[in-house]
């Protein structure tokens, strides 16, 4: 697909019917390839907000309990708010108390990681595997099956609720 392909059916939604067999209930998802989408900085900056580009290119951090996607309980489908890459289904999201949404799996492929050394102790960070945008870090201290906790920035994130 194209680039213009792309930006016009996300625009659209026309790729979310397709997007929502990742939210059904033990439907097995195979990893799979993922094409970049590669934007310039001043690209990125007019399709962002300046809280968006802070956090998806300057690896920000909102503050906690600022992102109303923290409570979101509805059934549905987390992607990348920068280039609509299904990241999260919801039945993979809890409550981990922290202020940020928090996930303990992810689709299989759609996120990258590396080492992030900016504090005292390293963390690492993960971000979204089509546009390599940042959206949060992981940690071991989540709940079963995998014992991660994939912490989110909210602004990171567009929630597409499943179709009643």
């Amino acid at each position: 697909m194209d680039r213009r392909t792309f930006i016009k059916r996300a625009a659209v939604g026309a790729s979310v019917p397709v997007l929502t067999r990742f939210a059904l209930p033990g439907h097995a998802v195979a990893a799979e390839r993922i094409e970049k989408f590669v934007l310039g900085n001043a690209e990125w900056k007019k399709r962002l907000t300046p809280e968006q580009y802070t956090i998806l290119r300057e690896d920000g951090t909102e503050p906690p309990f600022s992102s109303p996607l923290d409570h979101e309980t509805r059934s549905g489908l987390y992607l990348c708010v920068a280039c609509g890459l299904p990241l999260f289904p919801s039945r993979f999201k809890y409550d981990s108390g922290t202020g940020w949404p928090s996930f303990y799996d992810v689709l299989p492929g759609h996120v990258g990681t590396r080492a992030d050394h900016t504090l005292i102790l390293p963390r690492t960070e993960y971000h979204c595997a089509r546009c390599d945008g940042h959206h949060g870090h992981v940690f071991k201290d989540g709940p079963k099956p995998t014992g991660l906790r994939y912490c989110n920035n909210g602004a990171a994130l567009r929630f597409v609720p499943d179709r009643a």
